[in-house]
């Protein structure tokens, strides 16, 4: 990854980072938004209800729109979409999810299928009605191919009736109430045609208008959730019927002008992937919201550190709280880990780019679920990250008007979207668990102990960490106490998961030895190389033991890890508002958010006590 924005000559270190984030293309990819978010409209608002908050995020949803060149291009753009969650995400989490429902699972969705049926979408791309996707229920989650709600085949009147058999198979969760405006989903529904059952399809429904859901649809919202206000809802359907023209069809599934049902997959589950392929950018997108909410709350700690003043050894001389190691270590790791995110969310974006319209085969299934191991361990360590700068700032950041209160929050939001975290990552370790083909017992290349300060020895260990839970997790497996098949994953499920967290790793480690290589010699080079092996030797030293035990690192190495570490904190903490900066984060944002300036305390002045009283007196005598 190399920054071309301008000739290296002329550009900052804080730059030359920002195109390590960005990457080179950052006024065309990332401008848009980061304009847009400086704009009035996106300002913070002030002592607003939920349901007002609600209808601004609508508000800004249509302004959002209003902005685009084309909605359908932007929906089809894993790349537009990923920077419409980066930037958005840490300013209207509310905003992030509509958009993203809108854009990717819903219009996204019905583009992807558009080869079979030529439909009118000119109402979704003006946002004269607002898209939804309904697909898991109260009973089926993250098993979304068992979903239940029926949509039959009807001969007579050549169209699907949709029903929702019993309570568990209301649909959880979609925004689908007539906030904001009318409302259309892409349900979800098991195709019956002929007393056959054909697997779950996409179905295109209407299902509100202005004010109230339309017959035989029925949507209550749900209790109030965690952070940002969003109408989640519960929605049933009672014999409702549409064309048939409103099923997502293609070649894994249709039903031809004769009513008869074909498919070029005779797998039901194969046929339900297809329809829900979208899923696998909204995997993307949540990455990158969590990856610039991640950033912003860093931004945010760094900035109030520098400017929230605590006695110092001296009672005449106060300093910085972020002067304290106990207070820049935190932080200075949390770059470490922010910088690790952000490289391997690109890495992923650019491997999921380059798969294009390639169909099934192993490399768009290697790229899938590299997309799904980023998006747990990314979304997890933002939830680290953002929880550890709201602890650095103490009470104030539990405060709304201090912005962090919704991003912690937004957190628990995307590692339960599009995919739950546990779920999404025991997938993937089944997969890799069996595709793996060597075990650390047989890797007896470069097994001697290298230098720690050289990248491509800790790369080794790495692999190495990586390889050996694989292995603890085949092991486990084959001496499993029973032959079933649950027993047997329950057996290696842990090591395994251990394995996957250790690829995310290695992965993000590669992307940093990627940057580093793509800077010229300097301090944007020396900033990169001091983040990357912080990043790199913390996680060495978590697996130390491990190392130890088989000779990839000696005992002087291991005892040297704790000052090594500690070494680099120091570097990095000395340049954390250089490091910030390469962020880009609009100054109308972060003005949004009090305890980001200097001058924090004067939002809780008041006008009306004595201290003002007693100023202005003295004021007169002057």
């Amino acid at each position: 990854m190399t920054a071309t924005i301008d000739s290296v000559a002329t550009q900052s270190t804080a730059d030359l980072l920002k195109g390590v984030l960005f990457g080179g293309n950052f006024r065309q990819e990332h401008g848009p938004w980061r304009r847009l978010i400086s704009t009035e409209p996106f300002r913070r608002p002030a002592d607003r209800t939920p349901d007002e908050r609600l209808s601004l995020a609508y508000e800004r949803l249509r302004i959002l729109n209003s902005t685009l060149d084309s909605a359908a291009g932007t929906a089809v753009d894993p790349r537009a979409l990923a920077a419409l969650h980066e930037w958005i995400g840490p300013v209207d989490p509310a905003l992030t999810t509509v958009a993203g429902i809108h854009y990717n699972l819903f219009l996204g969705s019905l583009l992807d299928h558009d080869g079979d049926t030529r439909r009118d979408l000119s109402d979704f791309l003006r946002l004269r009605r607002i898209g939804t996707f309904l697909c898991t229920e109260v009973a089926h989650g993250n098993d979304a191919v068992a979903v239940e709600t029926t949509a039959t085949y009807d001969r007579a009147r050549d169209g699907f009736v949709l029903h929702t058999p019993h309570s568990g198979a209301q649909k959880f969760m979609p925004n689908a109430s007539p906030a904001g405006g009318p409302k259309t989903g892409l349900v979800a529904a098991r195709l019956l045609a002929d007393g056959a059952d054909h697997g779950v399809f996409l179905f295109l429904v209407p299902l509100t208008d202005e004010v109230r859901p339309l017959p035989g649809v029925r949507v209550r919202r749900l209790p109030a959730r965690l952070g940002s206000p969003v109408d989640h809802c519960l929605t049933s359907f009672d014999q409702v019927f549409v064309e048939r023209e409103a099923l997502l069809g293609g070649e894994h599934g249709r039903v031809g002008d004769n009513g008869e049902f074909s498919s070029s997959m005779g797998n039901r589950r194969r046929r339900f992937l297809t329809s829900i392929g979208r899923v696998t950018v909204g995997k993307i997108s949540m990455s990158a919201c969590a990856v610039g909410a991640a950033r912003a709350t860093l931004a945010v700690a760094v900035r109030y550190g520098g400017h929230r003043y605590i006695s110092g050894p001296r009672a005449t001389q106060p300093v910085p709280v972020i002067a304290h190691r106990s207070h820049h270590g935190p932080l200075a790791e949390a770059m470490a880990t922010v910088f690790a995110m952000s490289l391997l969310h690109r890495r992923v974006l650019d491997r999921w780019e380059a798969q294009g319209g390639a169909g099934p085969g192993a490399g768009r299934a290697e790229a899938e679920r590299l997309v799904a191991v980023a998006k747990g361990w990314i979304t997890w360590r933002a939830r680290a990250v953002i929880v550890e700068c709201r602890e650095r700032c103490g009470a104030q950041a539990l405060l709304e008007n201090n912005g962090m209160a919704d991003l912690v929050a937004g957190a628990e939001g995307v590692i339960t979207a599009e995919g739950d975290n546990l779920a999404i990552h025991a997938k993937a370790a089944a997969e890799m668990l069996f595709a793996a083909q060597q075990t650390p017992q047989d890797s007896t290349s470069d097994a001697a102990p290298g230098d720690l300060a050289d990248p491509r020895f800790l790369g080794r260990l790495h692999a190495y960490v990586e390889d050996l839970w694989f292995a603890r997790a085949r092991v486990r497996m084959s001496g499993a106490r029973s032959d079933g098949p649950l027993d047997r994953w329950n057996a290696a499920s842990g090591p395994a998961l251990r394995g996957v967290e250790a690829h995310a790793h290695r992965q993000a480690a590669e992307a940093y030895a990627d940057a580093v290589a793509g800077l010229p010699e300097g301090p944007a080079r020396d900033r990169l190389t001091e983040l990357q092996r912080l990043f790199a030797l913390r996680w060495v030293a978590r697996n130390s033991g491990d190392l130890l035990a088989a000779g990839r690192l000696t005992i002087d190495q291991v005892n040297a890890l704790p000052d090594a570490v500690e070494g680099l904190i120091a570097d990095v903490a000395a340049h954390l508002p250089t490091l910030i900066e390469s962020f880009a984060l609009p100054e109308e944002v972060l003005a949004d958010w009090p305890i980001a300036g200097a001058d924090y305390a004067d939002v809780y002045d008041d006008p009306e006590a004595a201290w003002q009283t007693a100023a202005a007196g003295t004021e007169e005598e002057r």
